[in-house]
This record gives C-alpha cells, sequence and structure tokens, in this order.
C-alpha cells in the first residue's frame, strides 16, 4: 500500500489533534497531508502539526487527486466503514481505493496519559454532577427534568457538553436498558436509574448510578446487592491479558448462577475515549484480550419488567498493577 486515508471524525482528531467536522489526513512514507475545507483554515493551522495542508474550497475529491499526485502514489488504504458507496465513487477517480478496517481503531485500544488525563476530568466532571443532582431528587421531579439537571451541572462544572443523550429513568421504566427520558413523575419507592457523563477535551465520561427514593423493595434491594457484588467481580478480573470473554464471564456468572441470567442482556462494558463505545468490548466469549492502558466500562445490569432495573457503570483504567476505577462517587446503595 503505498498511502493511507483516514476519513472518520475520531480518526482524524486522534492522528492529527484536529478538532472540525471535516477534516481527512493522507499518510505517507514521504510525508502526510491534511485536508479540510475552507471554514477551517484558521483551525487547522492551529490545531495540525507535522502535516501539510491541503485547503479546498470545493469538493474533497479533486483536492485528494491533487494530493496523491504530490506524493506520487496511486494506491491508497481507506476505512471502509466510514466511507459511504456514493463517496467510495467519487474518490475512485482519484485513485484506487483499497478497503481497510479497524487501523487506527486498533490503535486507539489503548489510552496514552494526555487521553487519560482527559478522561479522568470528564470523570471528575459527572462525578460531581452526580453529588450536585441528589438533594434535587424530589416527589414530582420528571425523568426529563433530572436528565437536563444533570447535562447543565456538567455544562455549568466546565464540561464541553454531554458525552451522550442522557439516560434517566424511574420506577418500572428502569426495565429498560436505554430508556429515554419522559415527563413521568418521580414517586415513593421508585427507583432511579441515572446514565450520563460529561464531554471534556474530546472525550467521553460514561457512568451509571441507581439509587431509590424511598424505601426499595427487598426484591430490588436484593438485586441491587446482586449487581453490585457482579461489577466488583467484573472489575477485579479486568487485568492486561485477559480476555475479553474471562472480564465478562466474571461478572455475568453470579447473576446467572442467582437466576437472573436473561435479565442481563447486553455485554459487561466497552473501551471510552473519543467515542462513547469503542473497543475493547467486554462480551460473552470475547477471544481478544484486554491490553494494559485502555479504559474500560464494567456495568452490569439486571431488569425487570413491570419492577424496575439496576446498573452500575464505572469506566476502569487497565493499569501494570491491576484495574483502577475512576469515578469517585459512591456505590452503597442509597435511599434518598
Amino acid at each position: 500500500m503505498e498511502a493511507f486515508l483516514a476519513t472518520s471524525n475520531p480518526n482524524v482528531r486522534y492522528l492529527t489533534g484536529f478538532s472540525g467536522s471535516n477534516g481527512q489526513i493522507l499518510i505517507s512514507a514521504e510525508r502526510d497531508v491534511f485536508l479540510t475545507d475552507g471554514r477551517y483554515e484558521t483551525q487547522a493551522a492551529r490545531e495540525v502539526s507535522g502535516a501539510d495542508r491541503n485547503i479546498y474550497l470545493a469538493e474533497f475529491a479533486p483536492a485528494l487527486a491533487d494530493a496523491c499526485t504530490g506524493l506520487g502514489v496511486r494506491r491508497v488504504a481507506f476505512e471502509a466503514t466510514d466511507v459511504t458507496v456514493a463517496r467510495h465513487d467519487d474518490l475512485r477517480v482519484a485513485c484506487e481505493l483499497v478497503p481497510t478496517r479497524g487501523e487506527v481503531e486498533g490503535l486507539r485500544r489503548t489510552k496514552d496519559e494526555d487521553e487519560r488525563r482527559h478522561l479522568r476530568e470528564a470523570q471528575s466532571l459527572s462525578d460531581a454532577a452526580f453529588e450536585q443532582a441528589l438533594p434535587r431528587i424530589r416527589a414530582g421531579i420528571t425523568e426529563r427534568e433530572l436528565a437536563v439537571d444533570l447535562e447543565s451541572t456538567m455544562r455549568r462544572l466546565g464540561a464541553d457538553d454531554r458525552a451522550f443523550e442522557t439516560i434517566v429513568a424511574f420506577g418500572s421504566s428502569a426495565a429498560e436498558p436505554h430508556h429515554a427520558p419522559t415527563g413521568r413523575a418521580l414517586e415513593n419507592g421508585d427507583v432511579v436509574k441515572m446514565d450520563f457523563g460529561a464531554l471534556a477535551g474530546g472525550y467521553h465520561a460514561d457512568m451509571t448510578r441507581t439509587v431509590f427514593f424511598g424505601k426499595p423493595s427487598g426484591e430490588l434491594r436484593d438485586v441491587y446487592e446482586l449487581v453490585r457484588s457482579a461489577q466488583q467481580a467484573g472489575i477485579e478480573a479486568m487485568r492486561g491479558g485477559a480476555t475479553e470473554g474471562e472480564v465478562d464471564a466474571a461478572a455475568r456468572g453470579p447473576i446467572e448462577n442467582a437466576g437472573f441470567g436473561r435479565a442481563f442482556p447486553h455485554g459487561l462494558g466497552h473501551g471510552v475515549g473519543l467515542q462513547i463505545h469503542e473497543g475493547p468490548w467486554l462480551r460473552r466469549g470475547g477471544t481478544d484480550t484486554v491490553p494494559i492502558g485502555a479504559v474500560i466500562t464494567v456495568e452490569p445490569g439486571i431488569y425487570l419488567e413491570g419492577v424496575g432495573g439496576v446498573r452500575i457503570e464505572d469506566m476502569v483504567e487497565v493499569g501494570q498493577d491491576g484495574p483502577r476505577p475512576l469515578p469517585t462517587s459512591p456505590k452503597e446503595l442509597i435511599v434518598l
């Protein structure tokens, strides 16, 4: 292969530092060429170094053809999971395109110190938002209001944005793993599930806490303690060299042994970074190994239709000396 073309926004940012919405990087043995449109000329000059800059005023395809000619390359590997069929048709007049998958994503599985610093900042903002939200959880507040409260608090504390659409679910709605907040008002005896995170420096936080508004039923109290102990088992298993499936099984096993296997329908966790969901993937039967330096969520859950659900989620850094959870928010059962 003579050159590699990255076009997906997260991969371009990882390779160049460019945070705009339209940028591409053509990498060759001779030199690299960064391409973007005229809206981002000043931003590219500020954020991108170590590459020639090609600012195009019209279409990307002719600019790519010029860059390939300047580099003397014809065969270019491209990101098959990002380039649409229509764009492929446009670009193949510029060069011979060879599809690749996961080349940059594989590099992103582990995080360097700067990346971990951004992730810790995003997590710290999320922890602070949770702490401030707890006293404002009261009878009559709606799921939407609590979601907006969490998001606005994170922004007020310094987050660039929310990391993803916040999940807040009360009562039986907490049985939906990805419930969209509604106008449902909080009532005494409801479980409150909150899945949220802050965005800082382009990096995402992802955490879930489940609390109770009023005394929980004995069933949900037992489920909470089961999920909490299963999560701890998953965290302890997340060491460099363990397979993704082994880590998943460490947390899934206690839940299955207690008879709730079908009530835990999703994987145990996923990597977090420039995207909210990225590799590694902790899932049943996963054969890839967990690398030192990865930051991965551990988020077991049990969801009981008509009753409610419990999920507890932490981002965990895989260190040389073992796993290190990033959140500081308590996981002991909280009754408000």
